[in-house]
């Protein structure tokens, strides 16, 4: 038996313990590494593809609050604004002003409800929320949502290409359209897409053109010309105003970029009431001063006021924005199909772009009223009914 005074004596390591004692924490730390890749490659099976509606993107890991601000605002922004007056002048000044207000507090509240569910997943996509809350059939819900959405959204540029380029280059708007499909088209089907930087800084460029047209209507407004109610027009107003605030697909991005559920709640709450008050003002310079004349892309009438400066100014804008818009938004939609209906690129460009050239050619060319429809389908299922859908089912299963 070992004789001790008591001491605590420290334990000695041989030269073979600290090699066999390294080789242990080597394999653990393998193991470690193997299952952590386990886990990734289940969660990457288990979610769904992300379902875009442009291809704005927060491309850097971490982000300011200013530049969360300016992805979600620049995702907002684009050739739906140009429908916006024409809608208002259907019901009058005041009743669309409410509209547009009753419509960003819901789309408010329902960007919140995305942001939670985001928050609470990790930063998942809103089709892998809509997957988790209600089952494989929200994650097709969310596809078709924003299929009808792009449908009607390219559907609608076709045709207001179609009146601007018969302005600009006194052709048909038949065969403006057809040119413009074909041309921007191609554009879609070669993969020729600014990057998500490039698309946000032209969001930008056409926010100052629509403040520089309102600045240009200042002087020839007159507030009887928008004081009158008529409710016959309050769908379509409802839709386009869903079109214009659309940004909730971005959201889980943003969130991941800031990493900061609370900071990502104020920077929503921004970028709902700024283009809120933009488009409120450039809604009201228009009514103000054509009425119910207002045209349907809204700054072709600058041609009554200003001649010929004003027709190439009218029509120069919808140029820059519908053709951004309909390449980043087709663009989106064949990546959507590709990847969530597993399709082969050249079917998920005709699916895209094919179905509403055809409508268009069939005699719907309408520009505001589409994109009405869109917002009143695909716009209002994706983001105000499935995420209130997913809240509720969320509710009842606790």
């Amino acid at each position: 038996m070992p004789i001790t005074d008591g001491t605590p004596r420290k334990k000695v390591t041989t030269s073979h313990g600290r090699y066999y004692a390294e080789r242990q924490a080597l394999a653990r730390r393998k193991k470690l590494r193997r299952k952590a890749a386990l886990i990734q490659l289940m969660r990457k099976r288990k979610g769904a593809a992300a379902i875009r509606t442009s291809t704005i993107r927060v491309e850097k890991a971490h982000i300011s609050k200013n530049e969360a601000l300016a992805i979600l605002v620049g995702t907002q922004i684009g050739a739906g604004v140009l429908g916006l007056p024409y809608a208002a002048s259907k019901v009058g000044l005041i009743p669309a002003l409410g509209v547009l207000t009753g419509v960003m507090l819901l789309m408010l509240a329902t960007a919140f409800i995305v942001l939670k569910f985001s928050a609470e997943m990790g930063g998942a996509q809103m089709s892998t929320i809509a997957n988790r809350t209600l089952g494989k059939a929200g994650g097709w819900l969310m596809y078709l949502s924003i299929f009808i959405m792009s449908f009607g959204a390219i559907l609608a540029y076709i045709a207001g290409m179609g009146s601007v380029f018969a302005s600009l280059f006194g052709v048909t708007d038949t065969v403006g359209a057809a040119i413009f499909w074909v041309l921007a088209s191609f554009v879609v089907y070669r993969g020729l897409e600014a990057s998500g930087k490039t698309e946000l800084i032209m969001s930008y460029v056409m926010l100052a053109l629509f403040m520089g047209v309102t600045l240009m209507l200042v002087p020839h407004a007159e507030l009887s010309n928008g004081l009158y109610t008529d409710l016959s027009g309050l769908l379509s107003i409802t839709g386009v105003a869903i079109f214009a605030l659309g940004c909730h697909t971005i959201i889980p991005d943003v969130y991941k970029g800031l990493g900061s559920y609370k900071e990502t709640k104020k920077v929503i709450v921004l970028a709902f009431l700024i283009p809120t008050v933009i488009y409120a003002v450039f809604m009201a310079a228009f009514l103000l001063v054509f009425g119910k004349e207002t045209p349907e892309i809204a700054t072709q009438g600058l041609e009554l006021l200003y001649g010929h400066l004003g027709r190439v100014i009218g029509n120069l804008i919808p140029l820059l924005a519908i053709t951004t818009s309909y390449i980043g938004i087709a663009l989106a939609q064949q990546s959507n199909t590709e990847e969530f209906v597993k399709l082969r690129k050249p079917v998920a460009w005709a699916l895209t772009v094919v179905p509403p050239a055809a409508v268009y050619f069939a005699g719907v060319r309408n520009f505001a009223d589409v994109l009405a429809f869109a917002g009143d389908t695909g716009d209002m299922l994706a983001f105000i009914v499935l995420p209130i859908l997913m809240w509720v089912a969320a509710k009842l299963r606790r």
